[in-house]
């Protein structure tokens, strides 16, 4: 049970996103449920530290009772992995990850600490307080497939996009041409805790405090805008769809290193 409570107006359901899709919105991180094909459902991560009863009340409304057939990790900082260890010991499901992301989930590493000199913005001044981790979920742990197979999900595929993570992946459906993106791009400024408070949707690279490598990220949205998505659904940010999110994505991808990639400032040696 949650010691400490997040109050329920900070808990909003994201509805309908597609056909099968649904999320749910805590502060400001995103997870999100796909219905498998054949039955069941997937959790895609698992939100911030002190959201297990909020995660858990959200998906007995959407599925009744019935756990997850397993959790499907875009990566593991702590805001996406929050619930995962009170979580998959109540479920007991697979908690399936990219290789470059399991020593930080199984007790190995700690991610590297936060940049608070790039970005600006309170949320990026805060970040030196973040959680790094690591976690130890290896009793749960499995390596996503070669190939962007997604156990339980066959009509979804993972694609690695490292940048923000070196082992970040984001899910996409081809049917529809829904792409669930982690933190490879956000929609809204993760750097402003008013652009966070007010969730206007607009296209804006990674959380700049919390992404290492610049050129992988920037080549991970041109490898997502490639794939000419029509919904968006990011971990940060409302979900977007419409003709524009096309035109959007691309114009990030073109201009990442303008819009997206921050300028450096020297740290005090």
């Amino acid at each position: 049970m949650d010691t400490l409570r997040i109050p329920e107006y900070d808990e909003v359901p994201l509805d309908h996103i597609a056909q099968g899709v649904t999320g749910l919105r805590i502060l400001f991180v995103n997870v999100f449920a796909i219905a498998s094909p054949s039955g069941g459902w997937v959790l895609v991560d698992s939100g911030l530290p002190l959201s297990a009863g909020k995660i858990r009340k959200w998906a007995q409304k959407q599925f009744a009772a019935a756990p997850p057939r397993s959790i499907v990790l875009t990566h593991g900082h702590f805001d996406h992995t929050g619930a995962l260890s009170e979580l998959a010991e109540e479920w007991n499901v697979p908690i399936y990850a990219h290789p470059d992301e399991l020593p930080f989930l199984t007790g190995q590493m700690k991610y590297p600490p936060p940049d608070p000199t790039v970005g600006g913005g309170l949320m990026t001044w805060l970040s030196p307080l973040f959680p790094r981790g690591p976690i130890d979920v290896s009793k749960w742990l499995q390596v996503l497939e070669q190939g962007g197979q997604i156990p339980d999900l066959p009509d979804w595929t993972w694609i690695h996009t490292p940048g923000h993570t070196a082992g970040h992946v984001s899910l996409f459906r081809q049917q529809d041409k829904i792409l669930i993106v982690g933190d490879a791009f956000c929609t809204t400024n993760m750097q402003s805790l008013l652009s966070v408070a007010q969730q206007r949707p607009e296209l804006h690279g990674p959380p700049a405090f919390y992404t290492p490598d610049w050129d992988h990220a920037r080549d991970s949205v041109h490898k997502l805008a490639n794939l000419h998505p029509s919904v968006l659904a990011p971990g940060h940010g409302l979900p977007m769809g419409g003709e524009e999110v096309e035109q959007a994505l691309q114009k990030l991808a073109m201009d990442f290193d303008i819009l997206a990639r921050p300028v450096l400032t020297s740290r005090a040696s």
